[in-house]
């Protein structure tokens, strides 16, 4: 057959290419997936325990609940830049374990605290473990990801996270039925603990002889308009994280922690399923199809008030949240050269800390003024601008490859 290889037909052939590709599934790669696990599912816990915590026990309204949830990313936000710096220059390792450890610390002194401005200031504690965390543990990927396979590399990591919110909220409801909220706290912060132990077996991911400076900077700038698109899908899915529980309850979910079975659930599947998805597609149109499929579950949720239009409603959702990440992580990191990646990886989780921690806060003023419903409504709109500007960046992107050429 013409132009064909004559021996790509040879088995040996074929074998010697598999075996000089990169490797993805290594050791550090699979014990950084699993120290994620770890994290996220304590913070899975909180997702659930916190808002009926604040409501309850705590004494305050749908907008404490919703302050209390958010208010982490604010702390983070301001130290991610610097966060993204340190992975560039003391390494990946040091912050992974620092920010675990803190994460406990958080965690576990919730169970001490017995009013607002205790909580508040547990949560703003735990932006600082998040920045760390979060930024090094997106760098050490990069490090360990094979080039041409980073959005798969991004799809199977990322399994931690949504492992976690699917199986934190039944963890955390089961361990406040077994014990209150105190045992609920415990359990988090020994996964905490756990994940920080984990991460000794990642080690240093950083190239001990960068091939170029590490780059000095806070912000990624290259990056800065990608990054607004993807906090339009955080803003709509901090959003639903932060009301999920409390809207189940008021819908008749028996089961309050459903609602966010099924979205982490979906999201795992959909991650597994399809995760090399992200490197044969053009991660802005992905994105901006994403962001679309979030603004569609979330109106869903916000119209069909039923346990029924709950549960399909964080399906859908999910599904959306399932392709975003990893497209606009994609994206941005496409920007980025090796020396430039704990900056980059910095400026991207900064857009996390801003839609993590401005959708809760500000959905959760329209929840407390118009109800949940609404909230979700609002959140679907933003999403729904979040694809309006992504698909204006891909064609903006498309005429100056063209006027180059």
């Amino acid at each position: 057959m013409e132009g064909r290889d004559p021996q790509s037909s040879d088995p040996g052939r074929r074998a010697t290419r598999r075996s000089s590709a990169p490797r993805l599934f290594t050791r550090a790669f699979l014990a950084l997936g699993i120290a994620e696990l770890c994290y996220f599912t304590a913070a899975g816990v909180a997702i659930f325990a916190l808002p009926l915590y604040v409501t309850g026990p705590i004494g305050g309204d749908e907008a404490w609940a919703g302050s209390a949830f958010g208010v982490f990313a604010l702390s983070a936000l301001v130290l991610r830049p610097l966060a993204g710096r340190l992975a560039d220059t003391i390494g990946r390792f040091p912050l992974l374990l620092g920010g675990a450890v803190i994460a406990a610390a958080s965690l576990g002194l919730l169970a001490l605290a017995d009013d607002l401005a205790s909580v508040i200031a547990l949560r703003l504690f735990a932006g600082v473990g998040e920045a760390a965390f979060f930024v090094a543990g997106f760098a050490a990927l990069a490090d360990l990801a094979p080039e041409d396979r980073l959005g798969e590399a991004l799809s199977y990591n990322s399994l931690g996270l949504y492992l976690g919110i699917a199986l934190g909220p039944p963890i955390g409801e089961a361990l406040v039925g077994g014990g209150g909220y105190p045992l609920a706290w415990a359990g988090a912060a020994a996964l905490a603990v756990l994940s920080a132990g984990l991460t000794f077996l990642v080690g240093e991911t950083r190239a001990t002889t960068p091939a170029a400076p590490a780059d000095h900077r806070f912000i990624h700038r290259p990056a800065l308009p990608i990054t607004l698109g993807f906090i339009t899908s955080l803003v709509a899915m901090g959003g639903f994280l932060a009301f999920a529980s409390l809207h189940s309850m008021r819908v008749g979910l028996e089961n309050a922690s459903l609602a966010l079975f099924v979205y982490g659930g979906v999201v795992v599947v959909c991650r597994i399923a399809f995760a090399k998805v992200p490197d044969r597609l053009p991660p802005l149109a992905l994105g901006a199809a994403a962001l679309v499929t979030i603004g569609v579950g979330l109106g869903i949720a916000a119209t069909w008030w039923s346990p029924t239009g709950l549960v399909i409603g964080a399906g859908v959702t999910a599904v959306g949240v399932a392709f975003s990440t990893p497209a606009f992580f994609a994206a941005i990191f496409a920007t980025a050269s090796p020396s430039q990646r704990g900056v980059a990886s910095g400026t991207a989780s900064a857009a996390i800390d801003l839609g993590l921690g401005i959708g809760p806060i500000v959905l959760g003023m329209v929840a407390d003024a118009a109800g949940i419903p609404w909230a979700f409504g609002v959140g679907a709109a933003i999403a729904g601008s979040g694809a309006l500007w992504t698909l204006a960046l891909r064609h903006r992107a498309g005429a100056a490859r063209r006027g180059e050429d």
